[in-house]
């Protein structure tokens, strides 16, 4: 089974049968066709099992959070990619775990796939602007920023990064744990590709483009601004009859759109042209 097979098997099945990591991995394979997915899969479960041979039976979850923060920060040396933010590999799992560098989505998956192998209840929250990581504790959850290496944030801390992305009053806390949801398997998979989306985007390199967002599509098959943005990169590579199909699923899955008038004076100028290629 080649990747792209394996790609489409995993995410057309049920989400809670998806392994993220693996997941993860088969998104690196389109660059790097050769990828070892079970090695790195396997260098995953070593890195679980050697911080799990060291901690105590009864050790609690609290604790447990601190010594996977000391294992992967300090110890492993797992960073932010500050210096680059926007190199392509920060979102490559292989990458990220020979480089030990990444973007907040990739780390905290890593941080993800480790502490549940060691029982932690984690789960990815796709806050805005920057991803995190939620922890369920017995007396509520606790929220952790991975690319600031595992830093425990209080209420007034979201509120005041909400403020800083907005502008404005800080928001209400109401507001900050609706916020705070669980973000699904496919939710996190979509976010790493629309990240390579844009940065592919933003250096013109259409085809890499188009192939992360195929795969969102096979993510998300409804999700009706993805085939707009594909009918685009399909106008930059010449592809006309393709963008025109993409114009027209966007506008089946969204007549109402604000930009529907524009797309549909597209659809007529390109079922011309489509006329005039036959």
């Amino acid at each position: 089974m080649t990747p792209a097979e394996r790609w489409k098997e995993l995410v057309t099945g049920p989400e809670e049968e998806i392994n993220l990591a693996e997941a993860a991995l088969l998104i690196a394979a389109h660059e790097y066709p050769a990828l070892d997915v079970p090695a790195y899969l396997a260098r995953l479960a070593e890195m679980a099992a050697t911080l799990k041979r060291r901690l105590r039976r009864d050790i609690s979850t609290t604790e447990t959070m601190i010594a996977l923060n000391r294992y992967l920060f300090d110890e492993l040396g797992f960073a932010g990619n500050v210096a680059d933010y926007y190199d392509p590999r920060n979102s490559f799992l292989n990458d990220v775990l020979d480089r030990r560098l990444g973007i907040p989505i990739t780390l905290s998956l890593i941080y993800i796939e480790i502490g549940r192998r060691l029982g932690l209840a984690l789960h990815g929250v796709s806050f805005p602007g920057h991803f995190l990581v939620k922890c369920l504790v017995r007396n509520g959850t606790v929220v952790l920023d991975t690319y600031a290496r595992g830093a425990s944030l209080s209420l007034n801390d979201l509120q005041q990064r909400l403020r800083a992305l907005r502008g404005g009053a800080a928001p209400a806390p109401e507001m900050v744990r609706h916020l705070l949801a669980t973000a699904g398997e496919k939710d996190i998979l979509a976010r790493i590709l629309c990240n390579l989306k844009g940065i592919y985007l933003e250096r013109r390199d259409f085809f890499r483009a188009l192939a992360a967002v195929d795969r969102i599509i096979a993510l998300e098959p409804r999700a009706a601004e993805e085939y707009r943005d594909r009918a685009g990169i399909y106008l930059e590579l010449e592809c006309f009859r393709a963008a025109l199909s993409d114009f027209r699923s966007y506008l089946m899955l969204r007549p109402e759109a604000e930009d529907a008038t524009v797309v549909h004076r597209r659809v007529a100028e390109l079922q011309g042209l489509a006329a005039r290629l036959n």
